[in-house]
């Protein structure tokens, strides 16, 4: 067998010869092509073809392979259900040197394997999980996207070689036995793709590569805000209250939080020069288990909304406020007791402060509740 080497400028991308690259591909071919870390097989989630693939690598067979996609949006296709950290990676990372391990639950594999057949699901998915790669390469994007079959492309390198950076290191391994290479030169970073799993506990480096674990844990932290007047009554109490129960919900201390990849926030439209909680705030939420004698208030800033992915008020003049610091974050900006206002409890008596607490108390685990944790 003859393998095709094409040479393919990814400034200047052949449109058919990525079609017919892709329809190699489809039809259960071999072919070698660059992505920004190492060039990768394509190859099809199917029997015949990953046999064939396995026997190249010398990789016993059975092991599950990494999903390629062309397009961080086509993860849809392959996880329905996501959590809010998992998006918030693809959205910074992705396309990137980035291969995400996905938890699946029962019934999305079931629904999983109904839409995409017993074969292609029992290679994808393994011990209810999915590892997916979106490749930052033109070449990479255009063959993937070009693919009407789901595609795994593992690293051209036979198991326990190195992985090839470029076509010649591509061809020197296999050259006659795979149907195909594009040759566009040498990979950008030259080193695998990180892999990391994306689940309820801390974020888990399964590999290393091209991103550091602190660089993936800062693009992953979800930052919810808490926005009041001065940030001495209201928001320090559903700052407190809302870190509280969410880790409840995620079932780690609450200053473990920030292992667990959220940061929970206030700051008030006022700036008071980092005063101190009002009393009867810290004594409302002192029967509710929530210690604020640490708070000291901070102004709210545009740098702070443009950082959280959500924003919860006290009332709809906060929101305009907020708004008025940042109009494009309209989408993510909300009443925290939803479609009401909670009501400005300062200068009034500690039953008043009391009831205000136990108002954000349920409004925040309403909140929680509705999050993909």
């Amino acid at each position: 067998m003859k393998t095709e080497v094409i040479q393919v400028d990814p400034a200047a991308l052949d449109g058919e010869v990525i079609v017919r690259a892709a329809a190699v591909v489809d039809g259960g071919g071999l072919v070698a092509f660059p992505t920004e870390t190492v060039y990768g097989i394509a190859c099809t989630a199917s029997t015949e073809s990953l046999r064939r693939l396995d026997h190249i690598k010398s990789r016993p067979p059975g092991k599950h392979y990494t999903l390629h996609i062309g397009s961080p949006a086509a993860v849809r296709r392959y996880v329905p259900h996501t959590s809010m950290r998992a998006d918030k990676l693809m959205r910074k990372a992705w396309p990137g040197p980035l291969t995400i391990v996905f938890e699946m639950s029962d019934q999305d594999v079931a629904r999983q394997r109904k839409r995409l057949g017993d074969e292609a699901c029992g290679y994808l998915y393994g011990q209810h999980s999915i590892g997916v790669r979106c490749p930052d390469n033109p070449v990479a994007t255009a063959l993937l996207d070009a693919c009407k079959k789901p595609v795994v492309a593992p690293s051209a390198n036979a198991s326990g070689d190195g992985p090839a950076t470029d076509a010649a290191a591509v061809v020197a391994q296999f050259g006659g036995r795979l149907d195909m290479v594009l040759d566009a030169g040498c990979c950008r970073f030259s080193r695998s793709s990180t892999v990391v799993r994306v689940s309820r506990g801390p974020l888990e480096v399964l590999r290393a590569g091209a991103f550091s674990e602190r660089l993936l844990a800062e693009l992953s932290t979800v930052q919810i805000l808490m926005v009041c007047t001065g940030n001495t009554c209201r928001s320090p109490m559903a700052e407190g209250l809302f870190r509280k129960h969410l880790a409840e919900k995620l079932g780690c201390e609450v200053d473990r939080l920030g292992e667990f990849g959220y940061k929970v926030l206030s700051a008030g439209t006022l700036d008071l020069g980092g005063g101190m909680a009002s009393s009867e705030a810290v004594n409302a939420c002192v029967a509710l288990g929530v210690d604020l004698l640490g708070h000291r208030s901070r102004a709210l800033t545009h740098e702070l909304v443009v950082d959280s992915d959500l924003v919860y008020v006290m009332s709809r003049a906060h929101q305009a406020a907020v708004l008025a610091v940042d109009p494009s974050a309209a989408g993510k900006v909300f009443l925290l007791a939803d479609g009401a206002e909670v009501p400005d409890p300062i200068g009034q008596g500690q039953r008043v402060f009391d009831e205000c607490a136990a108002l954000i108390d349920r409004a925040a685990k309403e909140r929680i509740s509705e999050l993909r944790i």
